[in-house]
């Protein structure tokens, strides 16, 4: 059995898309024993995969061309559109049989539609939207949420199980997206939740490593008290402790806080704190935040007092 998986893992996978989740997982791809074909809109973004054995091209229908298994990992849904359907997109070239695995987070139509593009060149496309950062890109602790034709879920779980330490089933195309933007949602709450709680904490003069030692063997524990604490100095190796730089962009929080409101519009579901969420993140992204990691919201919320 061995032999015939290590013959089977000599097969190129393809690479779209290398920001700041892509690049350590097509690294994680590489450590495994696969070719990568890689390609991104910002050739500089290829650098860092190419020093380590990547073979980088010009486009998403030049890796479609050399690779039968191909993994996007893209910022917004026009960005998906633009790389599966667009003039040097992955369906110009895309072979038959292809496997085509998207972990961006988009729009659940969007997946839908993309689908049935590439069930029209033969090709089958999944969403597999990811949860878990870039600690967890670089570490392969990724969890995958996947939706696609169950047959073949096996094909996409041998790749992600490279990537990820869960990779879970959800059902047919969108449903991966439905989970992750349903978790987004209530991370967002429980993120704005925390910085509250923990501002209001330190106001009241305790010491903010111990409030958060107490949230966390009390009720009020969550990811973000326990894993992500959004106050400096609390936790070590988190955003809050490098002056919000790298993690998850509050452009991002908002837009998949767009996603839900989206979703809950269409569904007519009622969501009053993620809607209060996604206009608490846009209007950070107004005021300088865009860029920094999301749990900035503790930041935000000590300058909206005027600290």
């Amino acid at each position: 059995k061995l032999s015939s998986r290590s013959m089977a893992s000599k097969t190129p996978v393809g690479f779209v898309g290398l920001g700041n989740m892509g690049t350590p997982m097509a690294r994680n791809l590489l450590k495994n024993g696969y070719p990568v074909i890689a390609t991104d809109v910002f050739p500089g973004s290829c650098k860092e995969l190419q020093d380590i054995g990547a073979q980088v091209v010009d486009s998403p229908a030049e890796v479609a061309e050399k690779a039968d298994r191909i993994i996007t990992m893209l910022p917004s849904s026009p960005n998906v559109i633009e790389v599966y359907t667009g003039p040097n997109g992955i369906l110009k070239k895309v072979k038959k049989g292809t496997l085509l695995i998207d972990s961006s987070t988009i729009d659940p139509s969007v997946s839908k539609e993309m689908a049935l593009a590439a069930e029209k060149m033969g090709a089958v496309f999944m969403d597999a939207p990811v949860s878990g950062g870039v600690g967890a890109a670089s570490m392969a602790k990724l969890t995958f949420m996947v939706g696609g034709v169950e047959e073949e879920y096996n094909a996409a779980q041998e790749l992600l199980t490279c990537m990820g330490a869960n990779v879970v089933y959800c059902g047919q195309v969108g449903t991966g997206q439905a989970a992750k933007i349903c978790n987004n949602m209530l991370l967002a709450i429980g993120m704005i939740g925390t910085a509250e709680t923990m501002n209001l904490g330190i106001r009241l003069g305790l010491d903010p490593k111990l409030l958060a030692k107490i949230l966390n063997m009390s009720s009020g524990r969550c990811w973000s008290s326990d894993t992500y604490n959004p106050v400096p100095g609390v936790m070590e190796g988190v955003p809050s402790a490098n002056n919000y730089q790298g993690g998850f962009g509050t452009t991002l929080m908002a837009k998949d806080l767009g996603l839900a409101q989206n979703t809950a519009t269409n569904t007519k579901t009622p969501i009053p704190l993620g809607s209060l969420a996604h206009q608490i993140f846009r209007v950070m992204c107004s005021r300088g935040y865009a860029n920094k990691d999301f749990s900035s919201i503790f930041q935000f919320l000590r300058e909206e007092e005027g600290q």
